[in-house]
């Protein structure tokens, strides 16, 4: 690493992740739509995807709030700020960040609520690693990473229902000094109609744009997920490895000289597609879409605790999160964990 570039970056104290017992696999979902354990592992890389049994978005935050910050070995009164990425929160307001503050008992630190659809966790720790930065009261940041997609999938349409999961994940963050960390970040707005999930309709809002958004869908059906499979397939094949060559670049390293890259489980062809168009091996990438599905936000997080908690990911490994999702947005982190 002796080309690299250092700066004042991150540091991760603790990590945690909180999934819902409650497990579906392949062959339930194949009794409720016309499917098969087959077509959806040929196409999707996904076995299995845990679902919420009625836990809400904060409570399954907090779970693995709970977990990160006991495996930090910090109080909950160290905290200074707590980011939540979310794209299925409980409630427009309060927030789903200060919900998780009250669930754990951080009262007094700032909250805040992003949505960057299944960018938001690298989002978040680019803005952690701002405010630590600032070096103005901020010392210690929760990042928490809070989905429940059970919440607007369509049950009836077999193309989306199959690929969505239910969980959390947490890190605590702390400024560090002289260290490795790059980020590239960006979005496309016009895209923003390949990836859609509509607010509860209300008979005061001013609709305009209407034919963006509508995707045919019934009225009572508008604030499901809807996709455009194949547009977003050929942006994340494309912003993928472009945004981890941007943070490498950045960084004054090449990809090759990364030990890890965590990608956005959304489909194992999406991340195959992506390594080889960024030119490294699949051993390079952490996957267990297999196991939780998409789950968003939450899922580059999650990836992350397990390939920690198997030896995948060691202390002073140099590692990339990369994410790409609605938006359309895209981003890259590297950090020396």
């Amino acid at each position: 690493m002796a080309d690299a570039k250092k700066s004042t970056g991150i540091h991760i104290k603790g990590i945690g992740k909180y999934v819902p017992e409650m497990i579906a696999t392949n062959e339930d979902f194949a009794k409720i739509v016309d499917t098969s354990d087959e077509w959806i592992t040929q196409r999707t890389g996904i076995k299995t995807r845990h679902i919420t049994n009625g836990e809400p978005t904060y409570y399954i935050g907090a779970q693995a709030a709970k977990n990160a910050i006991a495996d930090a070995g910090i109080d909950v009164s160290d905290i200074d700020l707590i980011i939540t990425a979310t794209v299925t929160p409980d409630f427009y307001t309060p927030s789903t960040a200060c919900l998780i503050q009250r669930e754990i008992g951080a009262i007094g630190s700032m909250a805040i609520d992003i949505n960057c659809a299944c960018t938001g966790f690298d989002y978040g720790i680019d803005m952690a690693k701002r405010y630590l930065q600032s070096e103005d009261g901020v010392d210690t940041v929760l990042l928490v990473a809070s989905e429940e997609l059970s919440k607007f999938v369509d049950y009836t349409d077999r193309s989306s229902c199959i690929l969505f999961g239910d969980g959390s994940a947490a890190f605590v963050l702390e400024r560090q000094y002289d260290t490795l960390y790059s980020s590239f970040l960006g979005a496309d707005g016009t895209g923003a109609k390949y990836l859609v999930s509509r607010a509860m309709r209300s008979e005061n809002a001013f609709r305009t744009n209407k034919e963006d958004f509508d995707m045919g869908m019934p009225e009572t059906k508008k604030h499901y997920f809807t996709q455009d499979g194949r547009e977003v397939y050929k942006f994340a094949t494309k912003a993928l490895p472009n945004a981890v060559e941007k943070a490498c670049e950045k960084a004054g390293i090449s990809p090759d000289e990364l030990d890890a890259i965590v990608p956005h489980q959304a489909n194992v062809r999406i991340i195959e597609t992506a390594a080889k168009n960024l030119g490294v091996s699949m051993d390079k990438m952490v996957v267990y879409i297999d196991r939780y599905g998409n789950t968003s936000s939450a899922s580059i997080p999650i990836a992350f605790c397990d390939a920690v908690a198997e030896g995948k990911i060691k202390r002073g490994d140099k590692i990339c999160l990369v994410g790409f999702g609605g938006g359309l947005t895209y981003a890259a982190v590297i950090f020396e964990y």
